[in-house]
């Protein structure tokens, strides 16, 4: 509770896949929800079904576009107008391009780059900044496993979430002395919309190690309120992601290239 109001999670990308999960199980553990992203159908939709199981949280929705440059301070003002205390803040919202670098449209990188960087660094300065003042709170930055090692193909998206990786553990250990937990969530395949965003059809490495959104997001969520640093979701990739670390960088990308080559 914050000043007599109960406290609420924040979610941006919310209308799909882990946003959509995040929601869920943030409700199943008593918090209430503030659900941003861009299509307010899917979000009114996730709202009546959390309202059948859940009838006690409170579900605000937020139309929210975080590529654009004023969008997270939209965002953020939007919250503060409704007098809504944000204890946990996920930063969910991104997206991936499959393609060579040279054959990528520059402003679809710049979106990418705008949602998966600019927009997880300017929330977490705005919420942070709150929390601080507030004595505490909690936030979770989504990166993935390839933020572990160069990935051809996906140049652009492996560089934003290495980003987002170290990011996350350097404020971990900076806002800890603040009683603001942060933990970064890498997981590795999972079963959302993001291939078919990313233009990519599934090989045979992402069949075989494919993830359900549930447990990646549980295990983000136990990382977060137990104050880890960092968490890979599930034991295979956590061992793939170890590995890859004793391989020469040159190495890696091919490796990387060979398994995400369609």
């Amino acid at each position: 509770m914050t000043n007599g109001t109960a406290d609420y999670a924040l979610i941006t990308g919310a209308s799909s896949g882990l946003g959509a999960e995040f929601a869920r199980q943030l409700a199943a553990r008593g918090y209430n929800l503030i659900l941003a992203a861009r299509r307010a159908d899917r979000m009114e939709a996730l709202k009546r079904e959390i309202g059948e199981t859940s009838s006690a949280t409170q579900i605000e929705i937020i139309v929210s576009d975080l590529s654009t440059d004023d969008g997270p301070q939209k965002l953020y003002d939007a919250i503060k107008q409704k007098n809504l205390p944000v204890d946990v803040l996920i930063n969910n919202a991104g997206f991936g391009i499959y393609r060579r670098y040279a054959e990528t449209d520059w402003a679809r990188e710049r979106e990418l780059l705008q949602v998966d960087i600019f927009a997880v660094a300017h929330l977490t300065k705005l919420f942070a900044t709150d929390m601080i003042a507030r004595g505490g709170g909690h936030i979770l930055q989504v990166s993935s496993i390839g933020g572990y090692q160069p990935t051809p193909t996906y140049a652009i998206y492996s560089g934003a979430k290495a980003f987002v990786l170290l990011f996350g553990e350097a404020l971990n250990f900076e806002l800890k002395r603040k009683n603001v937990k942060v933990t970064v969530l890498s997981p590795g395949v999972t079963a959302t919309e993001f291939l078919d965003v990313a233009g990519q059809r599934r090989t045979l490495y992402q069949k075989l190690t494919m993830m359900q959104a549930p447990r990646a997001v549980r295990e983000g969520l136990n990382a977060l309120f137990r104050g880890k640093p960092s968490v890979v979701a599930g034991l295979l990739n956590a061992f793939l992601t170890w590995s890859t670390r004793l391989l020469p960088r040159r190495l890696q990308a091919f490796v990387a290239y060979a398994v995400m080559r369609n």
